[in-house]
């Protein structure tokens, strides 16, 4: 029998178990966090003793955390409800960004994945207007891990109003909301060990919000609805966990090995990204002469899971804007699959997989490959 094999944490990573007694606790507790009795007293603690936690781990005031039905829902509430009327965004964006009603220009990327400063000065100087300006801290695709201070530093003498999705960057680098310099920015619980359906906007609190939804004063008014406990309860523990990153030493030495193993049996292959600075544990790599969905079900059959890009498009695999707008060629985009490693991957898993991308090109694919030493 097949070993499983989960290797698509930038997807979804599995929930820590601390994580999930907690919930349980919460999920007994009866009361509505808006009430003003004993029980409702008590929702309404841990709900603050969580955002107190979240507020901690990215070194910000709790006021400032606003709690979301996840990612998605903190990138379209920041970008749709800001009043300001043009957007640049980077070309690799989260659909989250790309898809929101609002106005954009998008900021070129260079072949390493890492945003073209010069293009968005350039964009900046053109509009007479406030803009807002968002780019991803680390990309869900390549783990690429973009400028922000610097394009913080760029956008202050035009007024702007800058955000940024660290969903895939938080638990994996150190984030700081005071270096960092972002008016906005987006977390999401799953991608660090807590439950799906929860995250946060972290935001300035000078700047005010259009909210979407209405009928309760909930988060602010900014999310009004009776709030997910469990969820919230979750994600706090969640983040308090993941503030520590020495783990991730760990796990960036599995990445290169895979990586170095990989390139060894294959020199030509790709791995996008690889000249950039990249969070640990993301490594996005074209196998040449196989599509990608060909190999997410040749490796799902094996007992390996991974991905192509972004797990937000309905199980469809489609070639990367990604890795399309960093110039790679379309035979390349369409063979690249995604692999996001977590704490509880071994070495053992990846000498497995580095077996079965060999069997896979081998039989599929083409290009001479040398035997795994």
């Amino acid at each position: 029998m097949n070993p499983k094999i989960y290797f698509d944490h930038n997807a979804t990573a599995p929930v820590k178990k601390p994580v999930m007694d907690a919930m349980i606790c919460a999920l007994k507790l009866c009361g509505n966090a808006s009430s003003m009795h004993s029980s409702g007293r008590n929702a309404r603690k841990l709900i603050e003793q969580s955002r107190d936690r979240v507020a901690t781990l990215i070194k910000t005031t709790p006021e400032q955390v606003i709690f979301t039905s996840g990612g998605t829902e903190a990138n379209n509430l920041v970008i749709d409800g800001i009043n300001r009327d043009h957007c640049l965004i980077s070309a690799i964006e989260h659909d989250s960004i790309l898809q929101t009603d609002k106005l954009h220009q998008k900021i070129s990327v260079n072949e390493s994945g890492c945003v073209e400063l010069g293009t968005l000065e350039k964009l900046l100087r053109v509009k007479d207007s406030p803009n807002i300006v968002s780019v991803m801290l680390a990309n869900n695709e390549t783990g690429v891990i973009q400028p922000i201070e610097e394009i913080v530093r760029l956008s202050q003498p035009f007024d702007t109003f800058v955000h940024t999705d660290a969903i895939q960057a938080c638990g994996k680098v150190n984030l700081d909301w005071g270096i960092l310099g972002v008016d906005a920015l987006s977390l999401s619980a799953h991608k660090i060990g807590g439950p799906q359906g929860v995250g946060a906007l972290i935001l300035n609190k000078k700047f005010d919000l259009d909210a979407h939804f209405f009928g309760g004063g909930q988060e602010r008014s900014y999310r009004p609805g009776t709030e997910n406990v469990p969820g919230i309860v979750g994600f706090g523990l969640a983040a308090e966990l993941a503030a520590d990153l020495d783990r991730n030493k760990g796990i960036e030495l599995l990445r290169n090995e895979l990586e170095c193993k990989i390139l060894k049996i294959a020199p030509n292959a790709v791995i996008h990204g690889q000249q950039s600075q990249r969070i640990p544990n993301t490594s996005c790599i074209s196998m040449p002469g196989v599509l990608a969905e060909t190999q997410i079900m040749k490796f799902d059959l094996a007992g390996i899971m991974v991905s192509a890009g972004s797990a937000c498009s309905s199980g469809k695999v489609q070639n990367s804007h990604v890795l399309r707008a960093m110039g790679v060629k379309e035979s390349e985009a369409s063979s690249a699959i995604r692999v996001s490693l977590g704490y509880n991957n071994t070495i053992d898993e990846i000498d497995y997989f580095v077996k079965q991308w060999k069997k896979i090109s081998d039989v599929v694919g083409s290009g001479n490959l040398r035997e795994v030493a």
